[in-house]
């Protein structure tokens, strides 16, 4: 029997075709997960006191402007206070028009108040997503005497993707700080 070179062709196709799809192996995504958070109080010369991740370490600059350095997470929150002197309002200006200069390149800034009326802590914490340079802003004020304002950044080129689990875990930090922030009498 005599099969034509079509028909060889095509049967020949019907084996060959028949294997699966060779599919490439997606690119994998680094898991990043970092220890527990532990605590101490950061008693600084400053008007004020709050509690430090141990994992930082502390640098005091002039007119008690704080670094808390996070050499794993390559990434730092700085702390700037200021004297309240009759110029409150302004404070608070300056505080969200630097929150809202990432405007820019942030998908979503996500403001959300914070009281404790008890201590006279008063504030409001900034989650910055997307492609921002600093993930979080905050200030803190007892709207008479003391302002501090704090500001999270990384020692890297916006991703927020890449970014995303140090800057979860530094902004639990930023919520610590803020509620645990006393003013010295």
């Amino acid at each position: 029997m005599k099969y034509s070179p079509l028909v060889c062709f095509l049967i020949a196709m019907v084996f060959v075709g028949c294997k699966e799809d060779v599919l490439p192996k997606p690119k994998a995504m680094l898991r990043l997960e970092y220890p527990k958070a532990a605590y101490t109080n950061a008693n600084t010369d400053c008007a004020y006191t709050f509690d430090q991740n141990t994992l930082s370490s502390l640098k005091e600059n002039k007119d008690c402007s704080l670094e808390l350095d996070y050499p794993m997470m390559k990434g730092s929150i700085f702390l700037t206070y200021k004297k309240v002197d009759g110029n409150i309002r302004e404070l608070l200006i300056d505080a969200q028009k630097l929150t809202y200069e990432h405007v820019v390149k942030a998908d979503n800034i996500a403001p959300k108040e914070y009281v404790d009326s008890e201590a006279k802590v008063y504030g409001m914490f900034y989650e910055v997503s997307g492609n921002a340079a600093s993930q979080s802003q905050f200030y803190v004020t007892d709207s008479t005497d003391h302002f501090v304002t704090g500001s999270l950044y990384f020692y890297a080129k916006p991703n927020y993707d890449s970014i995303l689990p140090a800057a979860m875990y530094l902004q639990n930090d930023i919520r610590r700080i803020m509620e645990s922030l006393r003013w010295k009498e």
